[in-house]
């Protein structure tokens, strides 16, 4: 019995990203494989194809392809599913064009520190994901014996908090921790990633954990304030850390650190001479970070704390300079929600609320309305948030470009739309977000996983329901370097 083979799909526009350029195009996509079959960087008219061809001109709007955050908390399983879960949050970074998140391991529970451990959470994934979702790992201390068990299991790479985390089970870890997590990791193709906060021996202003907690001894101002919140986490907590993080790389050359949601610019100098001197380690940044400013926030507004914190506009217009000259190479929406309840915003408290920001679906255009007045074009915006985060968790070849081989993952956008955020825009389970009411520009149109259209202008595919799937094959030195051999030859 010879299969009928489906006739293709196939898009066109005369705003197409492929081969790193924006350009006219054409992308001939299989529903079969979830495959792109051919990228043509013109128009092909419909007659080029064979009878029952689905053609689709999405001109004037952008075809590109399918965001890649790499860092987003799903919450589940466990009780803070209550916060979020697999089907809420990949639904609602369907809606922004985004085609695969990658998990991390808090704040389930429990997290993922053990092989046992990242079972459960596959477990509770199934099924249940609107978009691929890739896992990364934990490192705490004592779990070193686990660590290349989770690589095998096909964790993309491993987050540690050189600061409490605010949740128990995921405790900070020492420079002894970080020494014995290099030893294990240190041939392995992986990714070892900080939350770069420590305290220095500063100040009684100072705050001690990262997501809730008690106020300082000496607090410069009232708690509701977000100045009194923002000079108790001074950029000293992040350059601290780095400076701890860079004198712990050499034991690991091989390695690849990461810095996550770095904030504050002062860092970017350290990162620097560090890459000079031969360091493998890069940085990303967040939308929140590039779109808020600490003078705009009003008091008691605790939607805007996160830690590190949002820093002031001269600091945002640094990590603008950074992310245009290749210091910083990703973007991220690092969404990590609560509750309501757990942001006080009856008190206001900037202490006790939780921290963290929900942005997952919004981030696209949030960068997209902030970039366009700063000379940041559509290119730049998928290098940041696909290309580059794909291949900081090893999918490229796979993840991040339009080309033949890959996955059929599109995003298509429309530049000239705008909306203004409501709850309905809000695909997360807790509809709380300092975006709320603020006007964004660039529009999502529809988004495709693997060759398959999943949302639709607001409306999503439920007749298919959810179709992501888990991305557990092992990373591997091997796929690596088939990953960058399919860069050159696209010549990205």
């Amino acid at each position: 019995m010879v299969l009928a083979i489906a006739p293709p799909t196939v898009m066109v526009s005369t705003r197409t990203i492929i081969h790193g350029k924006l350009t006219p195009g054409t992308i001939v996509l299989s529903p079969q494989t979830g495959k792109i079959l051919s990228v043509h960087d013109t128009i092909l008219l419909e007659s080029a194809f064979p009878a029952g061809t689905t053609y689709i001109d999405h001109t004037p709007k952008v075809i590109m392809p399918g965001l890649v955050d790499a860092h987003v908390h799903l919450n589940e399983p466990g009780w803070r599913t209550e916060w979020e879960g697999f089907e809420t949050g990949t639904r609602a970074a369907a809606f922004g064009g985004v085609t695969t998140v990658v998990d991390m391991p808090l704040n389930a529970i429990p997290p993922t520190t053990t092989v046992e451990n990242f079972e459960r959470k596959i477990d509770a994934a199934r099924g249940k994901c609107w978009v691929d979702v890739g896992f990364y790992g934990g490192v705490i201390p004592g779990n070193e014996e686990d660590l290349v068990g989770l690589v095998e299991r096909g964790v993309r790479g491993f987050k540690c908090f050189l600061i409490e985390s605010g949740v128990e089970e995921f405790p900070a870890v020492s420079r002894k921790d970080i020494k014995a997590a290099m030893e294990k990791l240190k041939d392995q193709p992986t990714v070892l990633m900080f939350h770069a906060e420590m305290i220095p021996p500063l100040a009684l202003s100072v705050g001690d954990t990262v997501l809730h907690g008690d106020p300082p001894l000496a607090p410069s101002g009232a708690l509701n304030a977000y100045t009194t919140f923002l000079d108790s986490r001074p950029p000293a907590f992040e350059t601290y850390a780095v400076e701890n993080i860079l004198s712990l790389a050499p034991a690991a050359p091989n390695l690849s650190l990461h810095i996550v949601h770095l904030s504050a610019i002062e860092c970017l100098p350290l990162l620097a001479r560090a890459r000079a001197q031969g360091t493998k380690i890069t940085a990303e940044t967040c939308f929140h970070y590039l779109a808020l400013a600490a003078e705009h926030i009003k008091d008691g507004d605790t939607r805007h704390k996160c830690c590190p914190p949002i820093r002031e506009e001269g600091n945002r217009e640094g990590l603008w300079a950074a992310l245009l000259q290749g210091e910083i190479e990703t973007v991220v929406s690092d969404h990590s929600p609560c509750t309501p309840g757990l942001k006080m915003l009856d008190k206001g408290d900037f202490f006790q609320a939780w921290g963290g920001i929900s942005t997952v679906g919004l981030g696209l255009s949030v960068l997209w309305t902030e970039g366009r007045a700063r000379g940041v074009g559509m290119v730049d915006l998928w290098r940041w948030t696909a290309y580059m985060t794909s291949k900081q968790v090893g999918l490229l070849g796979r993840k991040g470009a339009l080309e033949p081989g890959w996955d059929a993952d599109v995003c298509v956008f429309d530049p000239e739309g705008s909306f203004v955020v409501t709850q309905s825009q809000m695909h997360f389970k807790n509809k709380l977000t300092p975006y709320e009411n603020k006007t964004l520009h660039g529009v999502v149109a529809e988004t495709w996983l693997r060759g398959k259209r999943i949302y639709r202008n607001g409306e999503f595919e439920e007749t298919q329901g959810p179709r992501g799937e888990l991305l557990l094959e092992k990373r591997t030195f091997e796929t690596e370097r088939e990953g960058e051999l399919a860069v050159a030859s696209a010549g990205l």
